[in-house]
């Protein structure tokens, strides 16, 4: 059996949805049977994966709204499987709100997945609402990017509350599957201040690898690519690799 990683972080602008990009492609290159689902109504983790919003038949909304077969939404591409999002999504919380065991819609559309793919990656929105809140009953784990900035840790006291709540009410065996440090500078004395307050709130849970300010980054969603397509040898895309790495390795033996 696969295992459902929810990639989260209410904050915006922590490079959440190009971990989930740049981890699907680096996975997916090692040979790793990976499927991205992107339930964040920008779906940028969709044209990310060089697929064309226009010509999406059904979507992560259809999926959880109107129970299309997750193999009928999922759309296949060379960087690894995506179940592709759109705007639609963004209406989904209030047709949720009157269905019972609103928060295990995604749980039973993603159930049967587990079976084709060893990682299954939510990209969730950068909120705390009711989809998010499906994605955590779904996950087995949860993956948490941080920036390396000043107000890195505001919010994840709420966060982590959530989490725990989930835990409590809906899931008792999610976990903490890793923290990834993003936008890292170690030249700044800031830097290494938020990474000491990181590895306190996290032990053990932190990765060894840390994701750089790196223009190529920036530049691949541009042209549809995971940067390990757009320039393999970007300090990002080593970078992602490294993670890859440290993932599948923390993860060995864990699958089935």
């Amino acid at each position: 059996m696969g295992k459902i990683i929810a990639v989260v972080n209410q904050k915006g602008g922590v490079g959440k949805t190009t971990t989930a990009v740049n981890l699907t492609a680096a996975l997916h290159e090692m040979g790793v049977r990976v499927l991205l689902c992107d339930f964040d109504p920008q779906a940028n983790a969709t044209s990310g994966m060089g697929v064309d919003k226009r010509k999406i038949k059904y979507s992560a909304y259809d999926v959880t709204i109107n129970e299309t077969p997750l193999k009928d939404a999922i759309i296949h591409t060379d960087y690894g499987d995506v179940l592709p999002s759109s705007a639609d999504l963004a209406g989904a919380t209030v047709e949720l709100i009157g269905e019972t065991h609103r928060e295990r819609v995604l749980e039973k559309a993603l159930f049967r997945a587990k079976e084709d793919y060893d990682l299954i990656f939510i990209d969730c929105p950068p909120s705390l609402g009711l989809i998010t809140l499906n994605a955590l009953t779904s996950a087995d784990s949860v993956f948490i990017p941080i920036q390396c900035e000043y107000y890195a840790l505001e919010g994840l006291t709420q966060l982590m509350s959530t989490v725990r709540r989930v835990k409590k009410l809906y899931n008792p065996s999610i976990e903490i599957e890793g923290v990834l440090l993003t936008m890292y500078d170690g030249r700044l004395n800031l830097t290494t201040q938020v990474v000491a307050e990181v590895k306190k709130h996290f032990p053990g849970k932190v990765y060894k690898a840390t994701i750089p300010r790196n223009v190529r980054l920036s530049e691949a969603p541009s042209y549809g690519l995971p940067v390990y397509y757009y320039d393999k040898w970007s300090k990002g895309s080593v970078a992602y690799q490294e993670v890859a790495k440290e993932l599948l390795k923390a993860n060995s033996g864990k699958e089935g």
